[in-house]
């Protein structure tokens, strides 16, 4: 591996245990600046201290929230775009390059595809450009990975989960994100099926703390790399201790209810 890639994965990713938090911070693009997303520096200081590994933002906002203080926090720069306001939301456009990232001092790029949409070729060419690109400066790309479009019956079903995630393995992502299959027999073909680590997504607004963590301890149990959850952490009441609870979880291995008990959050 490029040691450049590989000095920056370790920025995103836990050297001793290949395992990641990663807290999406890039949803004002697609919703606008919903709660949680406002005060950013208040937000990366709350993820940070509960040990988030690396925070995802678009090449914007590291100017909105750059703290020059506090615990450190990998950065993720975002390339892909679209919003609620369009026709077609799930068609992703690039907003961004690897270069400006580098700039911005990114350690890591993410693009997010849509499988099934009717302008899948467009975001495919799009992801084997940027990996291109990334490897020839040493930076890794977490590909974010659904399936969405008129042939998409369950967009959990693990093999098409499986199916998206190995495209974005053949393509040339480093770190592969997908939704979560529901179980750990099923999440572990996904993980299976790819020879770079896998994370889940977060998916929309949880109503249930302990579900969150549960899903997170189902999937590492499966050989899940760890997660790239957003809303799910950052509009929580008390974001540093349920990443902190996370933490316990993903690097440490423990079971749901002691590692929320331990973090006050039961």
């Amino acid at each position: 591996m490029h040691i450049g890639k590989a000095i920056r994965i370790e920025r995103i990713m836990n050297r001793n245990n290949g395992k990641t938090i990663i807290v999406p911070l890039d949803h004002g693009v697609t919703v606008g600046p919903i709660y949680g997303l406002v005060d950013l520096r208040e937000t990366v200081n709350q993820v940070a201290e509960g040990g988030a590994n690396a925070m995802l933002m678009h090449k914007g906002l590291p100017r909105c929230s750059h703290r020059g203080k506090g615990r450190d926090i990998g950065l993720v720069i975002h390339l892909s775009a679209s919003t609620t306001m369009s026709p077609y939301p799930n068609a992703k456009t690039l907003v961004g390059t690897v270069e400006e990232a580098i700039k911005v001092g990114a350690d890591g790029v993410s693009v997010h595809i849509n499988m099934g949409d009717e302008t899948e070729g467009r975001m495919l060419a799009d992801l084997g450009r940027i990996c291109s690109s990334a490897n020839e400066w040493g930076v890794p790309v977490l590909a974010m990975m659904y399936g969405r479009g008129p042939k998409i019956k369950d967009p959990y079903d693990a093999d098409m989960v499986a199916h998206c995630a190995r495209v974005a393995v053949e393509l040339g992502a480093d770190i592969v994100k997908v939704p979560y299959t529901g179980d750990p027999e099923s999440f572990s073909r996904v993980v299976a099926a790819c020879c770079v680590p896998v994370v889940i997504a977060g998916g929309e607004k949880m109503d249930s703390t302990r579900d969150l963590v549960n899903m997170v301890h189902e999937s590492i149990q499966a050989g899940g790399a760890g997660i790239s959850v957003g809303r799910n952490i950052f509009q929580h009441p008390a974001p540093a201790r349920l990443v902190a609870a996370l933490g316990k979880v993903v690097h440490e291995g423990w079971d749901v209810d002691p590692a929320m008990e331990a973090m006050g959050l039961i």
